[in-house]
């Protein structure tokens, strides 16, 4: 009776037939260098038998094997303009197909592709229509397919009804393991570009011994002195000086093709892709360009007014050296990063924290406002003993107490005492002593040099913080075991005084910038997330419904973490050569891994444990922040509660007792395998959840939502922003603070603006730099945001579905309600002297460089 339903096309009885529609990408409409690809060249390429596909039941299994059974191969038939259950975006092409139906094949459950053509194909999904009792069954795919030659096992995809592995069908259970164990691999071999396979390993690709001991690096992870969450193995060779370190990619030719799971890559988006080549250029071509630019020019900012000349006018360049450049960068890229159809200058667009006022970034209440709203604002914490504390043994760092005074303090305290302050909880300290304590000795050269700073502000009666002292220390001059020695600075306006006031709040922002690039922001996002990643598509099949719930929420994540080792991370990479501590940045990440803790990552626990708020049943969200007006922390519990309430409606579906989660064979292989392996060298540390209750399971996966979307977009989208200006956050220290009798103090009274450019970042590394935040500020075309999903199919539970759209309209009123907070004038941190408003958590942005907006998952 269904045939009836269908036109004979191809003029053949085709007897009783499902219709479906396949939606699927060639290879070369990804190129980028072929952006004028249209969706109908070539494409009888696919006709004929190129491309065949298998239905698979999933509720009759072949009694010989208990597998469910196979249907016949049906092939792609003709492309069509449009389909009616989902409009075709740019590059996406629709075929027809016809697959032969009766009651053997049942419900279909997965279908078998096969690919006979030379080259791959990036395959969205299959529909098919009208099934018998079913009606339409959909199959998310998302995935690259090569040729059939390149797999040992035949590619399969499932259907979007999820199930428990206990509830898995019968016909479906072979299929659902077989699929785990390809992606799991056996652990050898290097990985090729096709393959699927999902593994461990540590961080020891970083530097490149053959190169020079200059460029060698310390392995990360596997060790206590030095541990680290796990990257995606590669399986490349050792270096020939150093068995224990993997080799690199060969530079200029192989340096981005580093090998993740090919559906973790970049290529299925063109926005995406292009700033890789961005990210490329700017590390291959662009950086040698400068580095010969500077060879026979001065690499000093004469005055702030020649700072901001780089946005109003931009950096010339010599006309061979630009021409060189040309030759080597396609016109799109050349475009977006010169920002020209023809000038020989590098012009980067106005930073927003100068755009309406250009001097607001020098005063006090936008320093200290900058720690509740800028792009760095987890760090701050209630000072709840005086004098500072340090955690660093004794025994090897001697006494490093603060040695700021309560005098200094409470002559800017408006009457009250040190001891009435702390009672109550007046008083706040950013803290970054012991970061950088430790590396000190080793950072400080010639051409580097830094404190560890301590700065302590006042909650004053209006809601702002205002700055009380800046402590900045060194090693001892005798030894680590001696202490510290430093200076205390007190705030000042005018004459030398203000203008080291300048400098000390300048030598504090080099250590924020260090440590937010390094700490909050790559380790405490990109990395921590990676091991989740590759657990959840080594141990939940598709099928799981937490494979389902998290999927969004890793996209290109491992893609840019590999670019990231390639160019940024690496042995003088961009952030080793413009950013504070240098050659050390990545080991300091490495120990302070270690005080890294699962359960504090989930936004309550943070601001509790840095005492930013207490619990309170009679507040809103369970807390009473400590300083009500800390735009991060209030608009964050919003989207905190958000997702944290998205995941039990989800996870109460599937999971009605806390024995389900238990007896969750593939859940709790994950969960194991995460702490054993993922982050094994913290395998042993008692706080890490049982994974036995749903309680558990909600935040868990509460946290790693809330730490891919909603933390990653406060520490990274704000980057260009706020950091874009180069005097408001500096990134290096070069010279310590002039001493009085010296050519330095000197000049440091004659020109204070000299003084202080010749202190931080140089030319040259501020144009990296500038280059590289704003690359990575951006929002591409084609982002997927918190509260939407790719695929409006991608499930078939009509249940989570409506929890779905409830938390994306929950969403939406967040954003309005903060829009409204950011119109409240007596709010006076949201906004600033600067004229900048908290937008880092609104859930929505367009494309571009917006500052606002927060992404699924981190993909840039």
């Amino acid at each position: 009776m269904f045939q009836n339903h269908f036109p004979d096309i191809l003029g053949l009885n085709k007897g009783t037939q499902i219709k479906g529609t396949v939606v699927l990408m060639r290879r070369n409409v990804l190129d980028f260098n072929d952006f004028g690809a249209t969706a109908i060249d070539n494409l009888t390429e696919f006709l004929g038998q190129g491309v065949s596909l298998q239905l698979v039941s999933a509720n009759n299994v072949d009694s010989g094997n208990l597998k469910g059974k196979v249907g016949k191969a049906a092939y792609l038939e003709s492309w069509l303009t449009s389909t009616t259950f989902a409009p075709l975006t740019a590059g996406e092409t629709a075929f027809q197909v016809h697959f032969d139906w009766d009651d053997e094949i049942g419900v279909p459950g997965a279908f078998i592709i096969k690919n006979n053509h030379l080259a791959e194909f990036f395959l969205l999904n299959l529909t098919l229509h009208d099934v018998p009792n079913q009606g339409d069954i959909h199959f998310v795919c998302n995935s690259w397919i090569y040729p059939a030659s390149r797999y040992e096992s035949d590619r399969i995809f499932f259907a979007n009804k999820p199930y428990l592995p206990s509830e898995t069908p019968q016909a479906l259970r072979d299929c659902r393991e077989k699929e785990l164990e390809v992606l799991r691999g056996d652990g050898t071999g290097e990985r090729q570009e096709w393959d699927r396979i999902y593994d461990y390993d540590v961080y020891n690709d970083l530097g490149n011994p053959d190169w020079g001991s200059s460029l060698a690096r310390p392995i990360l992870g596997g060790s206590t002195e030095l541990p680290y969450p796990r990257r995606g193995r590669t399986g490349r060779p050792p270096t020939k000086s150093d068995p224990k370190s993997e080799s690199r990619l060969f530079p200029l030719v192989q340096d981005f093709d580093i090998y993740v799971p090919r559906d973790e890559r970049f290529g299925h988006l063109k926005m995406a892709d292009f700033l890789t080549y961005i990210l490329k250029s700017v590390s291959q071509n662009l950086r040698p360009l400068l580095e010969s630019v500077f060879s026979f020019t001065p690499n000093e900012f004469d005055s702030f007014e020649d700072v901001r000349d780089l946005y109003e006018n931009g950096f010339p360049l010599p006309q061979d050296l630009f021409k060189t450049i040309s030759d080597q960068i396609p016109a799109p890229m050349l475009k977006e990063i010169f920002r020209t159809d023809g000038e020989q200058a590098l012009r980067f667009p106005t930073p927003k924290v100068i755009e309406d006022n250009k001097s607001g970034w020098m005063t006090d209440e936008e320093f200290a406002r900058e720690m509740l709203v800028g792009v760095n604002p987890g760090v701050i914490r209630l000072l709840e003993v005086f004098p500072p504390q340090s955690a660093l043994d004794s025994t090897v760092y001697g006494d490093q107490t603060s040695k700021i005074t309560k005098d200094q303090l409470e002559k800017n305290m408006g009457g009250l005492t040190v001891e009435e302050a702390l009672a109550n909880k007046k008083l706040f300290i950013l803290d970054y002593h012991d970061a950088f304590m430790q590396y000190l000795r080793l950072i400080n050269t010639p051409e580097e040099r830094a404190y560890a700073s301590r700065t302590i502000l006042f909650l004053q009666e209006d809601g702002t913080l205002k700055p009380l002292a800046i402590e900045l220390s060194l090693p001892h001059p005798n030894g680590d075991k001696f202490g510290a020695v430093g200076d205390v600075y007190l705030p000042a306006e005018q004459g030398v005084e203000g203008t080291i006031w300048l400098l000390a709040k300048a030598y504090v922002a080099v250590s924020d910038s260090g440590y937010h690039q390094l700490i909050s922001h790559w380790l405490n996002t990109h990395a921590v997330v990676e091991p989740f990643i590759i657990a959840t598509n080594r141990q939940l099949s598709v099928l799981h419904p937490i494979y389902k719930l998290l999927f969004p929420h890793y996209r290109d994540t491992m893609n840019i973490n590999a670019l990231a080792r390639q160019a940024l991370i690496n042995a003088d990479g961009i952030i080793e050569f413009s950013f504070l501590p240098g050659k050390y940045a990545m080991e300091m990440s490495a120990v302070i891994y270690k005080n890294w803790v699962f359960p504090d990552q989930a936004l309550p626990s943070d601001l509790i444990k840095r005492g930013m708020a207490v619990e309170d049943q009679d507040s809103p969200n369970g807390l009473r922040l400590v300083v009500e007006d800390y735009p991060y922390a209030v608009d964050g519990l919003e989207i905190w509660d958000a997702i944290k309430t998205w995941v039990q409606d989800y996870c109460s579906y599937y999971y009605k007792t806390d024995e389900i989660v238990a007896q969750d064979s593939e859940l709790q292989a994950w969960w194991k395998e995460i702490v054993e392996v993922g982050h094994g060298d913290k395998k042993n540390e008692p706080w890490w959840f049982k994974m036995n209750t749903v309680a558990d399971l909600v935040q868990t996966c509460t946290i790693i939502i809330w730490t891919s979307s909603a933390l990653h977009a406060a520490v990274n989208f704000g980057q260009y922003p706020y950091g874009g200006y180069i005097l408001n956050r500096p990134t290096l220290s070069r010279r310590l603070i002039p001493k009085e009798g010296t050519p330095e103090y000197d000049e440091m009274v004659k020109s204070p603006q000299k003084a202080l450019l010749k202190t931080i970042t140089p030319k040259f590394q501020t144009l990296i730099d500038l280059s590289t935040i704003e690359i990575l500020s951006r929002h591409t075309s084609d982002e997927y945001y918190l509260g939407q999903r790719e695929h409006p199919n991608w499930t078939a539970d009509a249940t989570p579905l409506a929890a779905f759209q409830k938390f994306g309209k929950k969403l939406a009123e967040i954003e309005e309600k903060l829009i409204s907070k950011n119109n409240d004038e007596t709010l006076r941190n949201r906004v600033g002297i600067v004229n900048m408003p908290y937008t880092l958590l609104y859930p929505s942005s367009e494309v571009g460089l917006t500052g606002r907006g927060i992404p699924n998952s981190i993909s840039i």
